[in-house]
């Protein structure tokens, strides 16, 4: 019975494509379980029954009204990630997800002066949506 060796270069390479799939699997997993917003964008959700109640975990980040008992309208209101609960009248979920909001990086400009960096959404005019100060403050 034979032995196949790899030398060190090699299994470095076989290591680092290994926690490149192990990384980019885990990245699309978390990308396809959340319901995707832009921020002061809306998104129309129908619904094949009736809604009885809305719960939103955290209303700062998002925003659900109800436009009729089978469409529900999203908002994204600030950055980060929350969930939305539907029930119908017998308590029962019709949708249970959690969402991210974001901004759209199609109309985003970045400005980096030395180690300081802002993003600026540009639709129509530009406005500064986050600022990070390399120096740690």
């Amino acid at each position: 019975m034979g032995r196949d060796w790899i030398s060190a270069a090699g299994a470095a390479r076989l290591v680092t494509a290994a926690i490149g799939v192990v990384w980019a699997t885990g990245a699309a997993g978390a990308e396809e379980s959340f319901m995707r917003v832009y921020m002061d964008h809306a998104r129309v959700l129908r619904l094949d029954r009736p809604v009885s109640k809305v719960i939103i975990g955290n209303a700062k980040v998002a925003d659900a009204t109800v436009a009729d008992a089978r469409t529900i309208v999203l908002t994204g209101r600030s950055f980060g990630t929350t969930n939305l609960v539907l029930l119908d009248v017998d308590g029962n979920a019709i949708v249970d997800e959690r969402i991210l909001v974001s901004i759209d990086e199609g109309n985003t400009v970045r400005v980096f002066r030395q180690t300081d960096r802002s993003v600026l959404s540009c639709t129509p005019n530009c406005e500064e949506h986050a600022t990070n100060n390399g120096t740690g403050g």
